[in-house]
């Protein structure tokens, strides 16, 4: 629940202070805080497919939620891991279902030497949040210890 409320409360302030698709600079050539509306997913790859995504969304929490025994979901780092991920999942799906889309806010770039920009897609709290589950899922699934029982038992 505190992903989809911090996610959802930088939104609104994103909303307060900058107009669409406006941006400011924090750290000239390097960082700014951007009002940008992605209908698509990740890197903005299937641009335009707002509702299919929020159909896929809804899938996924589903999927999540029925096969959690799968992913060390008793132990507190599973949990956290989980939340990250369902708390990411729900608070962009907000966005695809009440504004038709996903609103990012956070760019990192780096100014090329024509002038140009060279830059990471834009993204939110529910994304990194996202991110941060999935990889914490990784490493836990790395360092189980269940797994590694399993594989001396083998040899």
């Amino acid at each position: 629940m505190a992903v989809i409320i911090l996610d959802q409360l930088s939104k609104a302030l994103i909303l307060q202070i900058l107009s669409f698709p406006d941006e400011r600079v924090i750290l000239n050539g390097f960082f700014k805080i951007v009002h940008w509306g992605n209908t698509g997913s990740a890197f903005s790859m299937f641009q335009g497919r707002n509702g299919v995504l929020a159909l896929v969304s809804i899938a996924a929490i589903v999927i999540l939620y029925l096969t959690r025994h799968h992913f060390d979901a008793h132990t507190l780092p599973g949990q956290v891991a989980l939340g990250l991920i369902f708390g990411g999942i729900v608070g962009n799906l907000i966005d695809r279902v009440f504004r038709g889309h996903v609103i990012d806010f956070i760019y990192f770039y780096l100014i090329r030497r024509d002038g140009s920009e060279l830059g990471f897609p834009a993204f939110n709290i529910a994304d990194s949040a996202i991110c941060i589950g999935v990889g914490l899922l990784f490493v836990l699934a790395w360092t189980s210890p269940s797994e590694k029982s399993a594989v001396q038992s083998a040899r």
